[in-house]
């Protein structure tokens, strides 16, 4: 099976795909090629650490700041961004920041992966729409496509309103209804014509 780039779109776990670590997720691609895919799950936030925690185990704020970002930033909180180098942190963001390690995934979406961007956010500094994600879900060479071919993922347009936006609970059900999918009715056994 061949597919083109998926980078800059959605995958959206089909029912009971067999993989609970993305059960109900909503993946965003931001890189697909013959080499592999990465992307991030947009709709898993984390119970802990604390954005405000997590940026002052790295030193962006001191304790005596982490209040005032906790005020700012917790209802975005930190997301799960998948299974792989779950300590390393990246920010997908909307394209108004940049720096020379910035990837544009697209128009309205990119990617950093530095302390500089996390400094940027806790001083007002950083992207007007961000998501920080603690670790990134990657395949290898095929393995997408593989996994699509056997019904574990759905394919669609990305955007950038679900992705920022902080209801995480509704993003799997707005997608699939974008899609004209309700997932109760969906089955785990979908085949090919």
């Amino acid at each position: 099976m061949t597919i083109s780039s998926l980078e800059g779109r959605f995958l959206v776990a089909m029912p009971r795909m067999g993989d609970a670590r993305f059960e109900n997720t909503v993946v965003f691609l931001c890189a697909h090629s013959d080499e592999g895919a990465m992307g991030f799950v947009i709709n898993r936030p984390l119970a802990e650490p604390s954005i405000g925690d997590f940026m002052l185990k790295l030193g962006i704020v001191t304790e005596n700041e982490k209040p005032v970002l906790l005020d700012k930033h917790e209802m975005r909180g930190l997301h799960t961004g998948g299974p792989v180098e779950p300590g390393r942190g990246f920010v997908l963001h909307s394209p108004d920041f940049r720096t020379e390690s910035t990837i544009e995934v697209n128009e309205e979406v990119s990617l950093t992966a530095t302390l500089e961007i996390l400094r940027a956010i806790a001083t007002n500094k950083g992207p007007s729409r961000h998501i920080v994600a603690l670790g990134y879900s990657g395949w290898s060479a095929g393995q997408l496509e593989e996994e699509i071919a056997s019904n574990g993922w759905l394919v669609t347009q990305s955007d950038s309103e679900i992705i920022f936006d902080g209801r995480n609970e509704t993003k799997y059900d707005r997608v699939m209804g974008a899609m004209g999918i309700d997932p109760v009715l969906l089955s785990a056994d979908t085949g090919h014509a």
